[in-house]
């Protein structure tokens, strides 16, 4: 599938709940389904800067894709990187690159979240397509 796909099916979820409340917690659910980073990646080198809670993102090459693994210690930025590593993770480094983000816009994502958390988001945002860069270079 690829990423403008898995966007627009995260749009069509997200159309179905009537109010913000059903979304926190439907973003929250997703964060429970997060593929978990390796204990060993909980460094302060996988740290997103910029988040008021903890996120750790790992990021590795596996036949010329980019997978994410990822964690948080906030229930609800656990969501919000779940949905990000929906989108970007098991792609290859240009098709990251290239993606654009407005899905977040589509579902209201970024104008409900506090601005610190809006930050947070553009600073996984941020990393997730530095990844990508580093890997696109390296190859």
């Amino acid at each position: 599938m690829s990423i403008k796909e898995i966007q627009e099916e995260i749009v069509d979820e997200f159309s179905m709940f009537d109010d913000w409340m059903q979304r926190y917690e439907y973003i929250i659910e997703l964060g429970k389904s997060l593929p978990l980073i390796d204990e060993e990646y909980k460094t302060d080198e996988n740290i997103i800067k910029g988040c008021q809670s903890k996120v750790w993102v790992h990021a590795e090459e596996k036949e010329g894709n980019v997978v994410f693994t990822a964690d948080s210690d906030a229930i609800l930025t656990k969501g919000i990187i779940a949905i990000l590593i929906r989108v970007f993770s098991d792609k290859k480094p240009n098709e990251i690159l290239e993606a654009d983000t407005d899905f977040i816009d589509e579902i209201g994502l970024k104008e409900h979240l506090s601005p610190t958390r809006a930050n947070g988001l553009v600073s996984m945002i941020k990393q997730i397509k530095l990844y990508a860069l580093a890997f696109q270079s390296k190859n």
